[in-house]
């Protein structure tokens, strides 16, 4: 079903339009050319839309279920639209993907003189300055980081690009990666001695130069956002921007408007001050004792908060005298640093960038302590070594709606999942979209035959000890029917831990545990098994592709509600609450529905497979929101008869 809230344009503009959308069709190139490719109304609807979207400068929201071809839905207006066109993924692989595989192929076929480019964030690619500067200090934590940096070096001489994902053998959780890629803060710009041969530039300069860029969202806010990514002259250019897998966006939107500082950020400026200081008379013994004050100061802030939950509000922490006064005491060795720096900042570049970051960290500090940000809520999160302290905006509407009528482009949001039950309200909501053009496509594919949802009965309720535990029972005979190949996904890393132990000795096929191996790993070791039962948590609940008969059964535990310890969400069910606004159907139920529908899209990604959704929260029959869930699923069959499972499989 194709449903529109506006009416596109006038009969004459739609001609144009409509040989788009022909061009994926029966007669078009794409079926004479691309192997297996199947024309589907869906795809021609969508490329219709947003060849309309670019042309006429509009708001466009498509929700394209799995299977529609929304890549080329898009792909193929934006290339022949004659514009500049930035095109925006959930994450790096989907770009790497949609550079390397997917444009060359509608280029192709196109025949389309079209230069396109590819543009990460910073991080992404090697800093020839830092990688000299930590050749020259020959530090290293392990020897293992010592022939890491070798490869890197080697590396370095033959790359034109610079790009990370080029070299496998250099994991990519790697702690040599931050000492030889820069950041905004440390980037020393145009007066760097390498600046003629940098990567971050040269891949700058061709985004400049190309009519499509391809970026993630994570750089597309940064810059749009923060302007930290130095791509400023870059991005606003655009006539169009598209964001694929936008269901992300809101949430890394927030993070993009908030105001942050990290431990990680406040010893690397200790160690970046020395470092530089070594290249100038005399700096190093000046900026000694104050470098040294501040890193004590940043490691004994983590001690101090220790004894707090992993993640609260900022308020609950400085009530514990240890971290107010830890607190202040850092707030006076940043700003001796910088002090210091601003006597020696004309002696270098180097610095100088250095004084600009310390005096930048003194105003965040400053705004999260004191609260000088209005309409914002400010927390805290500490890993085994590190803390983050932030200032989190609770309307994203406003600043987003800045940013769009500062582009004065089209913007075209799609993905699998951004409706409630086909209600667009809250996605569109959380982004200040007002009167969009909004789309519904369903998936081509035959949910009625191709799968079946298993509801177990007689499980407890989720919070009861025993939870997890009769998942597993209830679960054992699926897996038994399938013969493995199944996904088990939970809401918590806790459930997913005390599942793995009930079954370790009780399956035949093996068990692949998040944890336990890289991501990539897993999946790849889970493909190949054949038979392999995946435990997994959080990220595996989207963004997972593995089409054929490898994953049959995709279990979900709960209802995958925010955690209710998140100071952020807390903040903002208040502030809803007391703009008469039920928090729970209007915030927490809808988002868990998003949630829900991506954790069920891993189960059928293909027309040829066939699959069991077995969900285990008996909240889905026992309250009324949980009708608002089975409605926003594809239309499957449900039963909670566990002899239709095995007739299914049988």
């Amino acid at each position: 079903m194709v449903s529109r809230s506006r009416r596109l344009g006038d009969t004459g503009a739609m001609n144009d339009y409509d040989e788009v959308a022909g061009l994926l069709g029966a007669d078009g190139p794409f079926a004479r050319e691309v192997p297996n490719f199947a024309p589907r109304a869906a795809q021609q609807a969508m490329a219709r839309a947003v060849a309309e979207a670019i042309e006429q400068r509009e708001v466009l929201v498509a929700e394209a279920g799995t299977g529609t071809g929304k890549t080329f839905a898009y792909l193929v207006p934006a290339m022949l639209s004659g514009k500049r066109v930035i095109v925006s993924t959930g994450t790096k692989a989907l770009q790497d993907q949609l550079y390397f595989r997917d444009l060359p192929r509608v280029m192709a076929v196109l025949d389309a003189r079209v230069k396109a480019s590819l543009l990460k964030g910073r991080a992404n690619y090697l800093c020839l300055y830092r990688l000299d500067q930590t050749v020259r200090e020959g530090t290293f934590t392990s020897k293992d980081e010592a022939r890491q940096l070798a490869i890197v070096r080697a590396w370095s001489a033959r790359t034109r690009r610079g790009d990370r994902m080029e070299l496998a053998e250099v994991p990519e959780e790697s702690p040599l990666w931050p000492r030889v890629t820069s950041t905004p803060d440390n980037c020393l710009g145009s007066e760097c001695p390498f600046f003629d041969d940098c990567h971050v530039f040269r891949a700058r300069r061709e985004a400049a130069d190309a009519d499509v860029v391809v970026v993630n969202h994570h750089l597309l806010f940064a810059d749009l956002a923060l302007k930290q990514e130095g791509f400023g002259e870059i991005l606003p250019g655009a006539h169009a921007f598209i964001l694929d897998e936008a269901h992300q966006v809101p949430e890394l939107a927030g993070q993009f408007f908030s105001v942050s500082v990290s431990a990680r950020q406040l010893d690397e400026l200790g160690k970046d001050a020395l470092t530089e200081g070594g290249t100038v008379t005399g700096a190093t013994s000046v900026l000694l004792e104050p470098c040294e004050a501040l890193h004590k100061s940043v490691r004994e802030l983590r001690l101090a908060m220790d004894r707090l939950p992993q993640r609260g509000a900022f308020d609950a922490a400085l009530r514990h005298d240890a971290v107010h006064e830890s607190l202040a005491a850092l707030r006076r060795t940043l700003g001796d640093l910088a002090d210091v720096l601003a006597g020696q900042a004309e002696r270098s570049r180097g610095l100088a960038n250095v004084h600009e970051r310390a005096e930048a960290l003194c105003g965040r500090l400053e705004r999260i302590d004191e609260h000088t940000g209005a309409g914002e809520v400010r927390w805290y999160e500490t890993t085994a070594r590190t803390f983050t302290l932030h200032a989190t905006p609770l309307d994203l509407a406003t600043p987003m709606q800045a940013l769009r009528e500062a582009a004065q482009a089209a913007w075209i949001h799609t993905s699998a999942t951004l409706s409630v039950a086909g209600d667009f309200g809250h996605f569109c909501g959380q982004l200040g979209l007002v009167d969009p053009v909004e789309m519904s496509l369903e998936s081509p594919f035959d949910y009625t035959r191709q799968a079946l949802c298993y509801l177990p009965p007689d499980l407890p309720e989720p919070r009861s000890e025993d939870f997890t535990a009769k998942v597993v029972e209830a679960v054992l005979p699926v897996l038994e029917a399938s013969n493995g190949r199944a996904f088990l996904l939970f809401t918590s890393h806790r459930a997913l831990q005390r599942a793995a132990e009930l079954l370790s000795d009780r399956v035949p096929w093996p068990l692949f545990v998040q944890g336990r191996a890289p991501r990539h790993q897993l999946l790849e070791d889970f493909r190949h098994s054949g038979h392999g039962v995946l435990l997994g948590a959080a990220s595996f609940w989207e963004g997972v592709d593995v089409a054929g008969e490898a994953l049959s059964v995709v279990v979900i535990d709960k209802l995958p509600f925010a955690a209710p310890d998140d100071p952020v969400l807390q903040a903002r069910l208040e502030a809803m609450d007391q703009a008469g606004v039920n928090p729970f159907m209007g915030w927490q139920v809808p988002t868990a529905v998003i949630a829900l529908k991506q954790g069920a899209g891993r189960l059928i990604r293909d027309v040829h497979d066939r699959g069991v959704l077995v969900l285990c929260d008996p909240r889905l029959r026992t309250k009324g929101y949980g009708k608002l869930f089975l409605a926003s699923l594809p239309p499957m069959p449900r039963t909670t008869a566990l002899a239709d499972v095995q007739a299914f499989f049988g």
